[in-house]
């Protein structure tokens, strides 16, 4: 992987989006619905894409957002559809377009109360608090993506992302109605789609924060006088993470409360573009630089699903190790939580996250990646816990009922505080003693560009592909093309050996390809697996 040589360093004026262009190109320009590259695709969250591209317009969202209302009709779903949206550009217009849709189609929406932003557990959180009137909800958002990109994802009943039944039977109804050149499509003005009896108001933020102490221990955050600094990072959490500290009366400093579409005050992730990816070095490298401040520093994505970590002794902690951290705690303070409730992970996380399972006596549950994984057992309460390595994870209200089935980056940022608060210790030291038990593990995922093509054929990889017997010098125990926590494929292949592994598969929602790896032996015995998944997959796409 090539880093950019100003990776970390502030954005310049040239690397700014032209956001009137890519106002201005998602109402004129129109995909062509012959172009798999123009047409509707959900990936591991929702559709996105980039008006500059005729891959996020007016037309894909008229399209996907009468697609929803169809496939609500069909499901007999007769609750309130709560919408959200975050600070990307795109994310307002697309926003007044599904409304426009919803309304035409007599569906009841629940938007902002307050005409602000609305992270997506805020989103998932409402649908579940809504249960018995059989909600559900869009969020409007690329989540980290860079600022010339939309993104629209549905969160079914269960509060969590549709799963990929849904989200085939919504992608292909919209691209349809694309073809048949949106005929199909329901729509009135958004003036008279504001005024309809169908759009109400919800205080998402006011429902959200207020329910708060039932997930975390805030009175020992306060008790214990925990120095945060929050950035949001020009996100949806901005006005989420101020009323936190209002309401709870926190020594919690919003670092940076500016929204701007541009995002002009990142710095540059490692490809030279901006990204609002909390779990990356270079792009949280501002708040890096400021660790000494506050005994916990944390960072969000733009729609505030996704945590960074960053304490005083160790910086940006590896989201990995703060998983790791998580569960151990969580699972030996949380006494209203079910006794055999399991830790859900995704099959390209740690391993060290196996060992502190097995230290614990819990049950641990590897699934693919995505976090629709995860929603059946955080709605009953058989998982406490579900994380993925990409800094995505919720888990269980103190009482042991379910918080929300969709990534929570406020939750797993306060839990930092209240990990301090309650030991005194920070995550980053609490991990040093994990590694002093389990070992030391080396951790790394590469990210290649990709063209389609290529991404369909690495997600197509098969155990046949990989002749060897051994990974940089040890036996290899597993070859999988599906997760063994649910036998579900994987979209990629993992390769096990005692003390490391490899996983290779296609990004969701970018044109790259993953490679991650991880050896208890250390850096060197990580850069032997590397290479060899590296000549896995390039035999892959030259056979």
């Amino acid at each position: 992987m090539s880093v950019h040589p100003r990776a970390g360093q502030p954005a310049q004026r040239a690397d700014l989006v032209d956001v009137p262009r890519l106002v201005t190109s998602y109402f004129a320009e129109h995909p062509d619905p012959s172009d798999p590259a123009q047409q509707v695709a959900f990936g591991t969250s929702g559709h996105r894409g980039s008006s500059l591209r005729r891959s996020f317009n007016e037309d894909h969202i008229a399209a996907v957002s009468q697609a929803i209302c169809e496939y609500r009709e069909l499901q007999g779903y007769r609750g309130p559809l709560f919408v959200g949206k975050d600070t990307h550009a795109l994310s307002e217009p697309a926003t007044a377009s599904a409304l426009e849709v919803f309304a035409a189609n007599g569906v009841t929406v629940l938007i902002d109360s307050r005409d602000g932003y609305t992270p997506t557990p805020a989103v998932s959180h409402a649908i579940l608090t809504h249960r018995d009137r059989g909600a559900d909800g869009v969020v409007v958002t690329p989540s980290h993506n860079p600022p010339e990109d939309g993104g629209f994802k549905y969160n079914p009943p269960h509060g969590g992302p549709a799963d990929t039944d849904v989200t085939k039977w919504i992608q292909d109804r919209a691209n349809a109605l694309l073809a048949d050149g949106l005929r199909g499509v329901r729509r009135i003005p958004l003036a008279k789609a504001l005024a309809a009896g169908t759009t109400e108001r919800y205080d998402f933020l006011g429902a959200y924060v207020g329910d708060l102490p039932s997930v975390i221990d805030v009175d020992a955050v306060r008790a214990a006088g925990v120095h945060i600094g929050a950035d949001p990072l020009g996100g949806a959490s901005v006005a989420y993470w101020a009323e936190i500290a209002d309401r709870h009366k926190l020594d919690l400093t919003v670092v940076n409360p500016v929204v701007d579409p541009t995002f002009g005050f990142m710095t540059l992730d490692w490809d030279g573009k901006i990204r609002m990816d909390c779990s990356s070095p270079n792009a949280m490298a501002s708040l890096i630089g400021r660790r000494a401040d506050f005994q916990v520093a944390t960072g969000n994505d733009a729609d505030a699903d996704r945590h960074g970590i960053v304490t005083p002794d160790a910086g940006l902690m590896n989201p990995n190790h703060f998983l790791a951290v998580a569960i151990q705690y969580l699972y030996g303070r949380r006494d209203g939580w079910p006794a055999g409730a399991a830790i859900g992970k995704t099959l390209v996380s740690s391993s060290m996250i196996d060992r502190v399972a097995l230290d614990l006596g819990r049950r641990l549950v590897e699934v693919p990646v995505g976090f629709k994984w995860f929603v059946p057992g955080l709605l009953d309460g058989s998982f406490g816990f579900g994380g993925e390595e990409s800094a995505g994870a919720s888990f269980l209200r103190r009482d042991g009922s379910v918080w929300t089935t969709d990534k929570d980056g406020i939750l797993l940022c306060l839990l930092a505080s209240e990990i301090i608060a309650t030991t005194g210790r920070s995550p980053s030291q609490l991990y040093a003693d994990l590694t002093a038990r389990h070992g030391a593990p080396a951790y790394a995922r590469i990210d290649v560009a990709a063209t389609r093509e290529e991404k369909a054929v690495l997600g197509k990889l098969s155990p046949e592909q990989v002749t060897a017997t051994t990974l940089a010098g040890e036996e290899i125990t597993a070859k999988l093309t599906t997760a063994p926590g649910n036998g579900a494929a994987i979209g990629g292949l993992k390769v096990v050996t005692a003390s490391g592994w490899f996983a290779a598969r296609p990004s969701g929602t970018e044109d790259v390809y993953k490679v991650y790896a991880e050896s208890f032996q250390g850096p060197e015995h990580l850069a032997r697996i590397q290479e060899e998944a590296r000549s896995v997959v390039s035999a892959a796409l030259s056979a």
